[in-house]
């Protein structure tokens, strides 16, 4: 069984610098790739360095929509960046109005230079919206109609939401909020929609999912994501496994599992 954890920070702090340990936890967990994403370009060479070092890492290029204090990125940028080769995606990218004060035009017009980018480099956006449903897909339906594709990663949106994400040709990632006591109503988007739509993450070092929840995450930890969809969805852990990775592979390799 292989499972993938489609979005992780495993180059902040939190995770320390035992890169060793955490792959030998992910192997001994079955979980044979991880996604490290992009929140700031300043840090993009602790990313890079790690997908350039170890063949199950991949990268994504990419700033957080509500990240004020760093670069800002441009079109022009993103694309040169995205050049590498170990780079899957542009993002993560999108909308959070959740703590915003006063005007965010600033973040849409960021979130428009992403996918830009997106549909200049043929790769997927990795998408984060907090309390901005409508305005992001919105944007998408502006701007990326058709011309791009992606993930809703760490979904925390309706049914609705998810399954106009689908018509636009985006997949839905759940992280370990889905273990979570109170999250009924994701467990039920969850079981409604198709497992051809759907990715598993852990989004680490952040929202550790049941049963460490609170502590730090780790991309070990996705197999409890995992676990936890084959049971809202009542299928067995193999096949949601090997469809989660087989919806990984087709969106961020063109479907090869290397």
């Amino acid at each position: 069984m292989q499972i993938i954890d489609s979005h992780c920070h495993i180059n902040f702090p939190e995770l320390g610098d035992d890169i060793d340990g955490l792959l030998r936890r992910m192997e001994e967990n079955n979980v044979t790739k991880a996604l490290c994403v992009s929140v700031q370009l300043e840090k993009l060479n602790e990313i890079l360095d790690l997908a350039s070092k170890h063949g199950n890492i991949y990268a994504s290029v990419g700033v957080h929509p509500d990240n004020e204090n760093c670069e800002e990125p441009t079109t022009d940028r993103l694309v040169t960046l995205s050049n590498h080769p170990k780079v899957v995606a542009i993002g993560e990218t999108g909308l959070d109005y959740f703590r915003a004060k006063g005007d965010t035009e600033w973040q849409r017009e960021r979130f428009r230079v992403h996918i830009e980018a997106a549909k200049i480099t043929q790769k997927p956006l990795i998408i984060h919206t907090r309390a901005a449903g409508n305005d992001t897909l919105d944007i998408l339906r502006e701007h990326g109609r058709g011309d791009v594709k992606g993930v809703m990663h760490c979904f925390t949106e309706t049914l609705p939401f998810a399954l106009a994400s689908i018509e636009l040709g985006f997949l839905i990632s759940f992280s370990g909020i889905l273990t979570f006591k109170n999250a009924e109503e994701i467990r039920n988007v969850a079981k409604a929609i198709p497992i051809g739509s759907i990715m598993v993450e852990t989004d680490s070092p952040y929202l550790a999912p049941m049963p460490h929840r609170g502590k730090t995450n780790e991309p070990s930890y996705v197999r409890f994501v995992l676990q936890e969809l084959a049971r809202v969805k009542e299928l067995p852990v193999d096949i949601v496994a090997q469809k989660t990775t087989e919806n990984f592979h087709k969106l961020f390799l063109n479907g090869k599992s290397a």
